[in-house]
């Protein structure tokens, strides 16, 4: 059987780094090990009142976190985190530059000229490629892939959406001993939105304001809790959604309503912040449509278009972009 030699020598690099990494103990306790029960972690998780805790320390250099996917050794300040999950804008606040990150992040446009010196790892499926960067931390959200990714290095699994992103940066802090950076962002946040909430609450007034984006084949309605500007727009500005969209989106579900074409009309508010799905996307079958074209908003000219990446992240660096755009389109 012909083995590729590219694949040997793989095998081999990970087999040397396993014993290297062993033998100057460095990375007892961490992913490497089987992860603990997740329900049993979770629910811990959640006496603590957090995602985790950085709070038990193993040495001078390392602390134990309880992650969904256990307890985990990890660094003190970690100095080469690679991100198999879109919070580099989270670190990026915290002073600390990740050294890999996912192709999405890159197409981030508020993270312009703030990549430099950062790999892109892809979709972060090449475990060759994460190992070549000798990461000290990984943070995934895919806990299938936590025990693979742990004999590299410490591996943390995030639950997405598990807290909103105010105590998901706090989180970050306490496990990267950065809270007093995480807490003086939050600081300034709540001091901006003092000043733009009022002017933003009286030019729109009661009307309603929807969050949509499409492709080819679906159309879908977002909440408060989910991405696209959605924290900012009803979360923080305080602002009112269509009673559907509360109903089902907001009250209900995941933080988003798969709806058909048909159905928009019911959903669409007085305001639309709107994008494709991906940058690649078909939208031509909504706004094409003559639902959309006769859909007051779009008569009115208050339809606003958002990047459909830039929209994905919420994050810090993302959500002040995200913010400045929201109030011009609303108060201009």
């Amino acid at each position: 059987m012909n083995v590729p030699i590219r694949k040997i020598s793989f095998i081999v690099f990970i087999l040397l780094f396993a014993v290297s990494a062993a033998a100057c103990g460095s990375r007892a306790g961490s992913g490497a090990t089987t992860p603990a029960n997740e329900n049993n972690a979770a629910n811990e998780s959640a006496a603590a009142g957090n995602n985790g805790t950085g709070g038990a320390k193993q040495d001078a250099g390392t602390v134990s976190y309880k992650a969904a996917n256990g307890d985990i050794t990890i660094p003190k300040h970690p100095k080469r985190i690679v991100l198999v999950a879109d919070y580099y804008g989270y670190f990026l606040t915290l002073g600390i530059k990740p050294v890999g990150v996912s192709n999405y992040t890159f197409q981030n446009p508020f993270y312009e000229g703030k990549l430099e010196g950062v790999d892109n790892i892809g979709d972060g499926q090449n475990m060759e490629s994460i190992l070549t960067l000798q990461p000290d931390l990984i943070l995934t959200w895919d806990a299938k892939s936590a025990e693979q990714l742990g004999k590299i290095a410490p591996t943390v699994v995030i639950e997405y959406g598990k807290l909103n992103y105010k105590d998901q940066l706090r989180e970050f802090g306490r496990m990267t001993d950065t809270v007093d950076k995480a807490e003086a962002w939050i600081a300034s946040w709540e001091a901006k939105l003092a000043e733009v909430k009022p002017k933003v609450q009286q030019a729109v007034g009661d009307r309603t304001v929807s969050i949509m984006q499409t492709d080819a084949k679906n159309l879908y309605i977002f909440g408060d809790k989910f991405g696209r500007g959605g924290e900012i727009i009803y979360g923080e500005l305080g602002l009112k959604a269509t009673e559907l969209t509360k109903k089902e989106t907001i009250d209900a579900g995941p933080g988003y309503t798969n709806i058909s074409l048909e159905k928009l009309p019911e959903f669409a508010g007085d305001y639309i912040f709107t994008s494709t799905w991906t940058m690649e996307s078909d939208g031509a079958a909504t706004y094409d449509s003559v639902i959309w074209k006769n859909l007051p908003a779009v008569k009115q000219n208050r339809v606003f278009n958002i990047h459909p990446i830039g929209y994905y992240f919420n994050d810090p660096i993302s959500m002040e972009g995200q913010l400045d755009f929201i109030v011009t389109s609303l108060t201009q």
